[in-house]
C-alpha cells in the first residue's frame, strides 16, 4: 500500500503542473482569479501536494541505499536557506528568461536576482533536491528527489531554449548581457556589478519562511532537520 500511495502522489503532483496549462485550465483560472490570485491558489495547492508526496515517500518500505551522515545532514542546514532565499526573491520579480517571473519591468542594467542566475526557483529545486538525496539513503526518497532533480535541470535547458526563441537573437543578446543562468557567474565574471541591496521585505519573509520551515518539519515530515 505504501508505495501505491507513493506512485500515485508522484502522478497527481506531475500532472497538476502540466495539465493546467495543456487543457487551458490556466488560462480560465487566470481569468477568473487574476494572475495574482491565481498564482496563490496554485502555491498553495502545489504545496499541499508536496507535502503529500514527501509524508507518502516517508510510508514507503524502506529500501536502503546509504547510510545518512551527519555530513549530508549539515549539507541540507546549510543549502535549504539559499534555496529559501532564491525562491523568495525570484517568485513574481521582473524576469524575463524564468516560468515564475513577469516579463515587465525588467532592466537589463539592474537585473536584480536575475543577475544571480535566469533560473532562481529552477536552482532552488535543484539545491533542495540534491541535499535531500545526500541525506536520504532510500529508495523511495531517492526516487522522489531524484525526479525533482531531473526535472530542475530539464526544465532549464527548456525555458532557456524557449525564451531565446521567443525573443530572437538580438533581444535575447541585450537583455542577458548582465545575467548567467549558472548562478554567480555574470557576477564572478564582471558582467553584473549590483547597484543596491537586496529587497529587506524580501529578506525577512525568507527569514519567516526559513523559521516556519524548520518548527514545522518535524509536526509535518516527521523528520527532526538540525545536523
Amino acid at each position: 500500500m505504501g508505495w501505491i500511495e507513493f506512485g500515485v502522489s508522484m502522478v497527481i503532483f506531475m500532472a497538476s503542473h502540466r495539465i493546467p496549462a495543456a487543457f487551458g485550465v490556466k488560462r480560465a483560472l487566470v481569468s477568473a482569479l487574476g494572475a495574482k490570485g491565481y498564482m496563490l491558489a496554485f502555491s498553495l495547492f502545489s504545496t499541499a501536494l508536496l507535502v503529500w508526496v514527501i509524508s507518502a515517500a516517508g510510508r514507503a518500505p524502506v529500501v536502503a541505499l546509504w547510510d545518512q551522515t551527519s555530513m549530508a545532514r549539515w549539507a541540507v542546514n546549510l543549502v535549504m536557506p539559499v534555496s529559501i532565499l532564491l525562491v523568495v526573491f525570484g517568485t513574481a520579480a521582473a524576469n524575463p528568461f524564468a516560468f515564475e517571473g513577469r516579463r515587465a519591468g525588467f532592466d537589463p542594467v539592474r537585473p536584480g536576482i536575475v543577475g544571480v542566475t535566469r533560473q532562481p526557483l529552477l536552482w532552488a529545486l535543484l539545491l533542495w533536491s540534491g541535499a535531500h538525496i545526500w541525506a536520504n539513503g532510500d529508495l523511495a526518497h531517492v526516487l522522489l528527489f531524484g525526479v525533482f532533480a531531473f526535472f530542475s535541470v530539464v526544465g532549464m535547458r527548456l525555458v532557456e531554449r524557449r525564451r531565446r526563441q521567443d525573443m530572437g537573437e538580438p533581444a535575447w543578446a541585450e537583455l542577458a548581457a548582465r545575467t548567467s543562468v549558472l548562478p554567480l557567474a555574470a557576477l564572478l565574471s564582471g558582467r553584473w556589478k549590483p547597484r543596491s541591496g537586496p529587497s529587506l521585505a524580501r529578506l525577512v519573509l525568507a527569514c519567516l519562511i526559513w523559521i516556519t520551515a524548520w518548527h514545522a518539519h518535524v509536526p509535518v515530515i516527521g523528520v527532526y532537520p538540525g545536523p
